[in-house]
């Protein structure tokens, strides 16, 4: 039987989607359920780094690429150790020559297809459809992209969200980065404006989504009364 993804979608980073992922898997945890971890980033974060604490990990996979050792998410140990869910951070980030798949969420894909449950966190400017808008509006190329169909086709998607001033105070704070980056990060891609806008499109995005699951139920239930939602 084929797994269920779950995404946890956001605006930007910082905005605590690794987090929120955490805390759902220490309560599955507890509950009994079979949790390992894949991957995930902490960048650094202790808050982030304290809610990996208790559940099995996974070694990562080193890859020699041009005299350099590359750490990354090893993908036949998941599947030789099958858990019920398994935690993969960074659904769009781009796997090191060598690797199996050059994806990571294709990676995910291949999980879903041997029956394990995957959680993964996804940012909106790593669509692949709104990647020229989001180059439009922040002046900046994002290379890693994610086809539209893995978000739409996830089974459920969490929206993670932070208001830009929450999110500029914290980038203030070095919670998400350290000092030396965020203060080019806020010179750059997390300028107020460019947070508001994607912010919005996040949550045009998730609306959009929350509607095909309103459709598919009026169908299922076979009503026909206007709802006015919209």
């Amino acid at each position: 039987r084929k797994g269920h993804l779950k995404i946890f979608f956001g605006a930007s980073p910082g905005v605590g989607k690794t987090y929120a992922m955490l805390e759902a898997a220490q309560r599955k945890r507890a509950e009994g359920e079979d949790v390992v971890i894949g991957w995930v980033e902490t960048h650094g974060r202790p808050e982030t780094a304290a809610l990996t604490e208790g559940l099995e990990r996974l070694l990562p996979r080193n890859l020699d690429y041009r005299g350099t050792s590359l750490r990354e998410f090893d993908l036949a140990a998941a599947l030789a150790r099958r858990p019920a869910l398994l935690l993969l951070d960074e659904l769009a980030h781009t796997n090191a020559p060598g690797s199996t798949h050059a994806k990571r969420w294709q990676d995910a894909q291949e999980l879903l297809e041997a029956g394990v449950h995957v959680w993964s966190t996804l940012n909106v400017q790593h669509l692949e459809s709104l990647n020229d808008l989001v180059a439009q509006v922040t002046d900046v190329r994002v290379r890693e992209t994610v086809p539209d169909a893995v978000l739409d086709g996830a089974d459920e998607i969490e929206f993670v969200d932070l208001p830009a001033e929450e999110l500029l105070k914290r980038l203030a704070e070095g919670k998400v980065y350290v000092a030396e980056q965020a203060a080019r990060a806020v010179e750059h891609f997390f300028r107020k404006g460019n947070l508001y806008a994607l912010r919005e499109l996040a949550l045009r995005r998730t609306a959009e989504r929350v509607d095909a699951d309103v459709q598919e139920y009026r169908r299922d239930h076979e009503i026909e009364t206007t709802w006015p939602v919209a």
